[in-house]
């Protein structure tokens, strides 16, 4: 069984795009089989895994999701290997800025991510599917949610972090409407500074919330991380001894845990 997560939020800065590449590659250091793909045009989830030429590279010719999504064609001979192993991923492209008036056009332009995954999650190739959704709540989101069976919303524990989150419960209640099956998975806290009372006022709030999952485990703010992606790396593979590479192991493994109940 294959099992599609996105992760996603409405505000920029939330620890998306690193959270996405860390626990994919914390899953595949774990024996689990990846594919991320990278549907923000920001390409942040490709710089993480390839230097910022070859990812340019890849963005201006028709080896990237966009050329995939305009041409509805299988993703499959999309995949590219990454440096680790069982870790693949189809990169973005920042043409990516137009995908909501190529969707318009569409029929059925809410399922079109779907079906063009649907093959590799027959295939059962991949454990995790995991998917970086662009911080906007249009046809694209509603197309990445739709194909995803779980929901990560990462919020950064800062006086704004948690603007505009209801917005995002209530997108993904109306996706719920065209796909029943995506279910929130929980919420993760990101960029994390305990000595701030911002973050005792995150958890705060988000422990008042019904029916809502946080995540037991928390990301705290680490160099450790802006210098992995200096390095065109996560920060896993980076500096495995870091807090935040520790973190994002200890996160995958309660992801894993959730997902298989």
């Amino acid at each position: 069984m294959t099992t599609t997560i996105c992760f996603t939020n409405n505000k920029g800065g939330s620890g998306k795009s690193t959270s996405c590449a860390a626990v994919g590659t914390a899953l595949a250091l774990m024996g689990r089989r990846v594919l991320l793909v990278d549907g923000d045009m920001q390409m942040n989830l490709s710089l993480s895994f390839f230097d910022e030429d070859t990812v340019l590279q890849y963005a201006v010719n028709d080896h990237n999701i966009y050329h995939a999504v305009k041409n509805e064609k299988d993703l499959k001979p999309y995949i590219l290997k990454t440096g680790t192993e069982g870790l693949d991923i189809i990169v973005s492209s920042t043409l990516m800025s137009s995908v909501e008036m190529e969707l318009f056009t569409k029929w059925q332009r809410e399922t079109i991510l779907k079906n063009l995954l649907k093959n590799t999650v027959s295939g059962g190739e991949y454990d995790y599917i995991l998917i970086d959704a662009p911080p906007t709540l249009g046809t694209w989101a509603v197309n990445i949610l739709t194909a995803s069976d779980r929901v990560i919303i990462p919020v950064e524990a800062s006086p704004w972090g948690l603007f505009g989150l209801a917005n995002m419960f209530d997108f993904l209640h109306q996706v719920q409407g065209i796909s029943p099956d995506t279910k929130l998975l929980g919420v993760l806290v990101t960029k994390v500074d305990e000595r701030k009372n911002y973050y005792r006022q995150t958890m705060e709030t988000l422990e008042g919330l019904e029916e809502i999952h946080v995540f037991d485990q928390v990301i705290h703010v680490d160099s450790a991380v802006e210098w992995a992606q200096d390095a065109s790396q996560t920060v896993v593979t980076y500096k495995r001894s870091s807090r935040s590479a520790k973190e994002y192991m200890a996160l995958a493994a309660e992801i894993d845990a959730l997902c298989e109940e």
